[in-house]
């Protein structure tokens, strides 16, 4: 299976200013680590990280990749493929972050909670395997928001090597482009604990709900979207670009119908439209 890339990018787009200085950083920063185990998620940026790591170390480089109930499969599925497609060796691990203490809760820190055990986790398989590091995808634009997985990170001594070279998104994506990469613009995706307000109990049948209303979605051709749980209503974002063809009266009736059966009594349109962490609007 090879990941879908029907989305395109303008071929005119321009190179960001400085970007080869910033490229050479990460590849001589990642030789000098030796060998690395990289948090592999198949988004956009731990599928180039983890590329370039294999490109730079060979066999001294491990994707690891945590299933969970807060993973949906379909991003299991699409990592699992992008390891095969470039021969890179990777290990699937269960991390269950509603095993922890205190998550189904969903205090502020959630992200911390899981980054902490997904940490712990990947650190022992990095040294069965005789791993030197471990590194994870964040970027520069990681910084300007609630972030609290990132605590866990710098306490963990784990390697950030995109955001140590100073790489934006938009520099992981014309990278990812440059050498093929089919996830250079796939959606951004977060973990579908996301999508429960702080505070409001998390738990496996909400998270089945919230991974079959985003499929519905994406089987009717959106592609980046999120559905909020706020009880028995479901706050669906979508880009400006693709609101007006949720209106149309056939794909609101399929959607309602469906997110009736999924014990949603209530579905909106967030007219402000898709943004990455609205969850984080009250802190």
């Amino acid at each position: 299976m090879t990941i879908d890339n029907a989305r395109t990018q303008p071929q005119t787009a321009p190179e960001p200013e400085g970007i080869r200085e910033r490229e050479s950083a990460l590849r001589a920063n990642i030789r000098s680590l030796g060998s690395l185990a990289v948090a592999f998620s198949g988004g956009v940026d731990s599928s180039y990280l983890l590329k370039v790591a294999h490109e730079e170390l060979g066999d001294k480089v491990l994707g690891i990749t945590a299933r969970s109930a807060t993973y949906p499969e379909r991003e299991l599925l699409q990592a699992t493929s992008f390891a095969k497609q470039y021969g890179i060796p990777q290990e699937v691990i269960v991390s269950e972050e509603l095993d922890v203490e205190g998550f189904e809760d969903n205090p502020k820190n959630r992200c911390y909670l899981c980054k902490n055990e997904l940490f712990e986790k990947i650190l022992g398989v990095a040294k069965d395997r005789n791993l030197a590091y471990v590194a994870e995808g964040s970027n520069t634009d990681d910084l300007g928001d609630y972030r609290p997985g990132l605590q866990a990170v710098r306490e963990h001594g784990i390697r950030s090597p995109l955001r140590e070279a100073g790489l934006s998104k938009n520099d992981i994506r014309f990278l990812s482009r440059e050498i093929g990469l089919p996830t250079w613009n796939k959606p951004a995706f977060a973990c579908l604990s996301s999508r429960f307000p702080y505070g409001s109990k998390i738990t496996r049948e909400k998270l089945t709900a919230i991974d079959k209303a985003e499929q519905l979605l994406l089987d009717l051709g959106f592609t980046q979207v999120r559905v909020r749980h706020h009880g028995d209503v479901a706050r669906i974002e979508l880009t400006e670009a693709e609101m007006p063809r949720f209106l149309e009266l056939d794909v609101r009736m399929k959607v309602y119908d469906t997110y009736k059966a999924l014990g949603f009594d209530f579905t909106a349109l967030d007219i402000r439209g898709y943004r990455t962490g609205s969850m984080n609007v009250g802190l």
